[in-house]
């Protein structure tokens, strides 16, 4: 009835006028679940994490910092949802929380009595007004890539989405120095300070010596360009070396100590679908991972190049009802950086995944990279044929949808999990010998 409701409105109505009248309806349901659950946000100490890339495991890099540090914390995420120590898989299929559910955490937040909430936050939940109301000490920004062009429409449009959480004038703000969006990011103001890393040479937390290895990294960070200390993590790749300064960069901010900073990045050893390791004692290795982005994707292969002796063989498909420019470009990318490609289904929702495969295929015929391509629709039977041709020394990545617990496919809602199918699969190949 509700979408019946909308559709007929848009169709009558001139966009403009639609935006605000969705404006209006999202700002007045905001008060009005916010004032049913009592206001939880007030008084709350609220680090928000945005960008394209890399939210996820910077979020969970300052919880653990926190905590480390002696402060109760509660963490949003796209992949894990905590409270008070109390950790659970966020099992929404969504980077974007209902109103409700979100009121609902920060009411638990508040119960608990947290010192610290930590967000990840989503250019649409920044646009939809879903965090209306609830105080914003720091903003942290990790990256600008292309994504979620179906909804902005352009790079600028997005641009200016994200931008909606450090025009609040938090009191920290945090910037990727490197980031090819940070001259416009920079435009905005802290209350109180605002603070830059990366390996440039003008980033207040500048990285460098970084060492990667295949069950981690590390890199030294200069502080301030005088303080200078050494920080590893369990997490591989130069892009969760940058995770790790964003992280340690907030934390410094707020007057952590690096002792803490230090061990609480040491003791972070993953997360659900970010790198995750889904084989123990196999011959080859087979990590699932979110990279959903042609950035991600990208950066992903090249820190598996790194740690693999032998072939990368990729299974990967993108989502239905999004972003359809990047397909071509991620093809372009596995044609690329993959030794072997499996091209599969994600979750179409309600796009025709024949036609979602087709738009990826196009960037890898575009790159000549059609003779290491097998097409396998059911993503199951994708997973098992790259289990099956895996030899020793080589690495199988699963990528798209990390930590999920369920597919969308033709509206319908169905049970999976990259990570367990694998193993499943495995133990069906053990009982068979």
């Amino acid at each position: 009835m509700k979408q019946r409701l909308v559709k007929g409105v848009r169709s009558v109505l001139p966009s403009q006028a639609v935006h605000l009248l969705e404006n209006v309806y999202r700002k007045t349901r905001i008060q009005l679940v916010s004032a049913r659950y009592g206001w939880p946000a007030r008084g709350l100490r609220v680090i928000a994490v945005t960008g394209t890339n890399g939210k996820t495991t910077t979020a969970n890099y300052i919880n653990e910092i926190l905590k480390q540090a002696g402060y109760k914390t509660a963490m949003f995420t796209t992949a894990v949802i905590e409270v008070a120590g109390e950790s659970k898989i966020n099992d929404l299929n969504a980077t974007v929380a209902s109103v409700s559910r979100m009121q609902q955490f920060l009411n638990e937040a508040r119960r608990s009595k947290v010192d610290f909430v930590i967000l990840e936050v989503t250019s649409h939940s920044l646009y939809q007004h879903k965090l209306d109301g609830v105080p914003i000490e720091a903003a942290v920004m990790t990256n600008l890539t292309q994504d979620h062009l179906d909804y902005h429409k352009t790079m600028e449009k997005y641009a200016a989405a994200k931008g909606l959480l450090f025009a609040r004038n938090p009191r920290y703000i945090v910037l990727n120095r490197d980031d090819d969006w940070f001259d416009y990011f920079d435009k905005y103001l802290a209350e109180e300070q605002k603070i830059t890393y990366g390996k440039s040479e003008d980033a207040d937390v500048r990285i460098s010596d970084i060492k990667l290895y295949k069950k981690g990294s590390e890199a030294t960070l200069a502080f301030d360009h005088q303080e200078k200390s050494q920080l590893a993590t369990y997490l591989p790749g130069e892009y969760n070396v940058f995770n790790m300064a964003a992280a340690a960069s907030i934390c410094y901010v707020l007057g952590v100590s690096m002792s803490d900073i230090k061990n609480g990045i040491a003791s972070l050893e993953g997360i659900p679908g970010r790198f995750e390791r889904a084989t123990k004692d196999e011959k080859y290795e087979v990590i699932v991972d979110y990279a959903h982005t042609p950035d991600a994707l990208e950066k992903l292969l090249e820190a598996t190049r790194n740690i693999t002796k032998k072939r990368i063989i990729l299974v990967f498909g993108a989502c239905g009802d999004r972003d359809a420019l990047k397909r071509p470009i991620m093809g372009k990318i596995a044609a690329k950086l993959a030794d072997e490609i499996i091209l599969t289904d994600e979750e179409s929702y309600n796009e025709d995944p024949d036609k979602i495969r087709r738009d990826i295929y196009a960037g890898i015929e575009e790159s000549k990279a059609t003779n290491k391509t097998t097409e396998i629709a059911d993503r199951r039977e994708a997973i098992r044929h790259a289990l099956n041709i895996a030899k020793k020394d080589d690495t199988i990545l699963i990528t798209g949808m990390g930590h999920e617990q369920f597919r969308i496919i033709n509206g319908e809602k169905l049970p999976w999990n990259d990570t367990n199918i694998v193993r499943e699969i495995i133990s069906e190949k053990i009982k068979k010998q």
